[in-house]
């Protein structure tokens, strides 16, 4: 019996679980995956719980992405250009090795007809979520990031940040009340938590007057994933705009999660099947 789990707060809304269980299942793997509530506070103790009892691995999600980085004795480069973790290794000798695999999922999520070298690109939100949009971005050849953001000042850390990481793309950021001409933008991804359930989920993260200004050819990416069709989703099919849904997003990088852990990859198209089965 092969032990995993999930550390954050709060976790009622995750599904990962869920999904995660059918992807050992696929592989015949007989492994189990604890939903762990940790609060911040209480993370060294939960460390140490997880070392002293027999896990092999574990997903790490808000608020504890970028302290849990504290407590790892090596990255991957994906973890290292994010400065934040989401998958943690467990090695026989009780040493974590961390992954962020949210870039991987955010980047396999775009169907491979897109191309986006050399074009602009719109992030709405300067979170946790929006680095790894930029990682993927990049490796896909984008030359413009425009940051919508509610608070400019606040947003600066993360700026500095990625222009550090990214001499070569040219990054700009304004307020997101005052919309610019997203005209140009060849994609646009949410990476705020509005439109999720239980947090605005009757709202978007742009106004139907932005939406209606947009190019037919425009992408709209949502890394929201419940519910599994944003109301930001609906609003774009509606105006006939191709999307990229969150879900697939969480998929791959549970997905690839669990490659990392058993070296094995499991069946994705289960693990999605699971998931909006969950959330139906």
């Amino acid at each position: 019996m092969y032990k995993f789990g999930i550390i954050g707060y709060p976790l009622g809304h995750s599904i990962s679980a869920i999904i995660q269980k059918v992807g050992f299942e696929s592989l015949g793997i007989d492994g189990v995956y604890d939903v762990l509530e940790t609060h911040p506070e209480d993370l060294i103790s939960r460390i140490k719980y997880l070392k002293t009892n027999g896990y092999r691995g574990f997903n790490v999600t808000i608020p504890l992405k970028v302290p849990m980085s504290l407590f790892l004795d090596d990255i991957d480069d994906y973890a290292n250009i994010a400065g934040c973790v989401n998958t943690v290794k467990i090695l026989d000798d009780r040493s974590f090795i961390g992954y962020n695999t949210d870039i991987y999922g955010f980047k396999k999520a775009i169907p491979s007809d897109i191309v986006l070298k050399d074009k602009r690109a719109s992030i709405l939100g300067t979170g946790g979520a929006s680095r790894a949009a930029v990682v993927g971005l990049a490796e896909k050849g984008i030359s413009n990031i425009d940051f919508y953001t509610r608070n400019i000042i606040n947003s600066r850390q993360t700026l500095d940040y990625v222009r550090a990481k990214f001499p070569n793309i040219e990054f700009n950021v304004y307020q997101i009340q005052n919309i610019r001409s997203l005209e140009e933008s060849s994609i646009i991804i949410n990476a705020t938590p509005i439109g999720m359930k239980g947090f605005m989920a009757d709202q978007m993260p742009l106004n139907t007057c932005d939406l209606d200004k947009l190019k037919p050819e425009t992408i709209i990416y949502d890394i929201v994933y419940n519910p599994y069709n944003t109301v930001f989703i609906k609003e774009a099919e509606k105006r006939g705009l191709k999307v990229i849904r969150g879900l697939d997003m969480l998929v791959y990088q549970a997905q690839r999660a669990i490659e990392i852990w058993t070296g094995k990859a499991p069946d994705f198209n289960v693990m999605k099947l699971a998931a909006v089965e969950a959330l139906h």
